[in-house]
């Protein structure tokens, strides 16, 4: 009897053993916008991050839900297939699969989930839902060389075409949102802007680009008073609208001649709205380490001016790879990896939404 219990002691220790060092193997699959992404995360290590952008929505001016969805039905085969074989791995060897859940374009999420459903039956492995915005803050923590990740609690600056807010992150899965914009975003004032200089979709991209041939100084634009922590675009955005109209009427050459300071200009109302409001919420909290995170985070002003900031100040600032800044899946199996960890799964009858808030 004693033997018995002995060994089958010995047994559930060898299993819990080999489960504790066991790699965990997590495929990311994004495709809440117009980007198709795949990755996969081993141990908290990017193995592979597929990306399949789409040019149809460049004459649009914009994203076409109905055309990101189809095109999403095209690339998320090709695209999972790339990033399982750019991995080096065979599909059995996954733990589980994570996909966007929301927030984001309903049809082009559901391409994304009903294939990671799909895949995750087949395989039988656990289906991780993913919150596409706490991703974003969680890039931060995959693995890489000579990179330090953020420690808790630290704040983070949230910035993309459809989000701006200043957030909280006491751990990987308890967040607080400090500060959001009442209208539009950042990322939305950068395009529209450029669509009114006759720039090309995406348009902060261009305005980045041309920014660094003109004078920040040369033009003044509204800058919005907005209580407490939040944000506020919409003005600004009407304000540069109508000074351009205007300006046009007296010289129909106005924004040819003028291009690279009005996109430096611009710029620089923008970043400056963003750390002024950044700066308050340290000033009030005492929070020193900061990071920011979303395609907005990519432009290059906004990093070499944050850097500076820091620096003058004694912060801690942690700035997300290029590469890690768009939508992508590396951001979504990272979360996975750490909602694997906590045993945190979803089951096949989890839907998409195009809100799901932190």
């Amino acid at each position: 009897m004693y033997k018995i219990l002995i060994c089958h002691i010995k047994a559930k220790s060898l299993s819990l053993h080999k489960h504790i060092f066991m790699s965990i193997t997590i495929l990311g699959i994004e495709s809440s916008c117009d980007d198709t992404s795949a990755a996969v995360i081993r141990d908290g290590e990017m193995l592979s991050n597929i990306i399949a952008n789409q040019d149809v929505h460049i004459k649009y001016g914009g994203v076409v839900p109905e055309l990101a969805s189809r095109a999403h039905q095209q690339n998320i085969i090709p695209v999972v297939e790339r990033a399982i074989k750019e991995a080096r791995i065979s599909k059995n060897e996954l733990s589980a699969i994570a996909f966007t859940r929301g927030p984001g374009l309903l049809g082009s999420l559901l391409v994304g989930s009903s294939f990671a459903k799909g895949l995750s039956l087949s395989l039988d492995i656990p289906l991780i839902e993913i919150n596409h915005l706490q991703a974003h803050i969680l890039v931060h923590f995959i693995k890489q060389k000579d990179k330090i990740p953020p420690s808790f609690p630290f704040l983070c600056l949230l910035i993309s075409g459809g989000h701006t807010q200043i957030i909280k992150v006491k751990d990987y899965f308890e967040m607080e949102v400090l500060g959001t914009t009442i209208d539009d975003a950042a990322g939305e004032a950068f395009d529209k802007c450029a669509k009114v200089l006759g720039l090309p979709y995406p348009g902060g991209p261009h305005i980045d680009k041309l920014a660094k041939m003109g004078n920040p100084k040369k033009f003044n634009f509204t800058k919005p008073s907005v209580a407490d922590y939040n944000f506020s675009f919409s003005g600004l955005k009407t304000n540069f609208l109508y000074f351009i109209n205007d300006n046009v009427k007296l010289n129909s050459n106005f924004i040819e001649e003028n291009i690279y300071d009005l996109c430096a200009s611009i710029q620089h109302i923008i970043i400056e709205i963003l750390i002024d409001k950044l700066k308050k919420v340290i000033k009030n909290t005492g929070i020193k380490e900061i990071a920011i995170a979303g395609g907005v985070s990519a432009n290059s002003m906004l990093k070499e001016t944050l850097i500076s900031v820091s620096e003058k100040n004694k912060w801690i600032c942690h700035i997300p790879e290029f590469k890690l800044t768009t939508d992508n899946a590396a951001m979504i199996a990272i979360t996975g990896y750490y909602k694997f960890l906590k045993n945190d799964f979803t089951n096949q009858k989890t839907s998409a939404t195009a809100r799901y808030n932190l």
